[in-house]
């Protein structure tokens, strides 16, 4: 069996020389990987935790995206910079622009925790407590916050838009700074 790892390793690593790309990264951690973190990942990612720019498929429990980043990430906690695609966790965060879905597996539903984008987020974010910088989209769950949005919908128990300034008076373009069960901006 260990001859046969470190086989496999050998010829992901040899074939990401070679290519020019590295199609597959194994890590524990960003440090202890078959590619270092400065190398951009094109294909699948297996890990612990890791940490590189990527467009592929992440698989681990932490999958950490750098740069300008795609695909779909699957864990417990996903983190970017800025992320294209699927980020499905318990916990995702995403620092700048994110466009696509945040969501997760929570009790057997299409449910994650926490949804963040501290940028623009363009898509749906379906979490106990979502956030986006400014929303072009939709946001389900418990707690929905944007900051300010160009086209967007809230369906939960708290909706606030920031950037909404009166109740109703803005009708109907806007409906209200926060609101139970809806609100929007258009």
């Amino acid at each position: 069996m260990k001859k046969l790892l470190a086989c496999l390793a050998t010829v992901l690593v040899s074939t990401g020389a070679m290519a020019g790309t590295k199609p597959v990264n194994l890590s524990l951690t960003p440090d202890i990987a078959i590619c270092d973190r400065s190398e951009t990942i094109e294909g699948l990612t297996l890990s612990i935790w890791g940490e590189n720019e990527q467009t592929s498929l992440a698989l681990g429990i932490a999958n950490g995206s750098v740069g300008q980043s795609a695909g779909l990430s699957a864990g417990v906690l996903n983190y970017a910079d800025n992320y294209k695609g699927l980020q499905w966790a318990l916990v995702n965060y995403t620092k700048e622009d994110f466009s696509g879905w945040q969501g997760g597996p929570l009790f057997g539903l299409i449910f994650s925790v926490v949804n963040y984008t501290g940028g623009n987020m363009k898509g749906l974010q379906v979490g106990g407590v979502n956030y986006a910088g400014r929303l072009t989209g939709l946001q389900l769950g418990v707690v929905n916050y944007a900051e300010a949005a160009d086209a967007g919908v809230q369906i939960g128990l708290v909706n606030i838009i920031h950037q909404n300034t009166m109740w109703f008076s803005g009708l109907p373009d806007e409906l209200a700074p926060g609101m139970v069960l809806v609100n929007w901006r258009f």
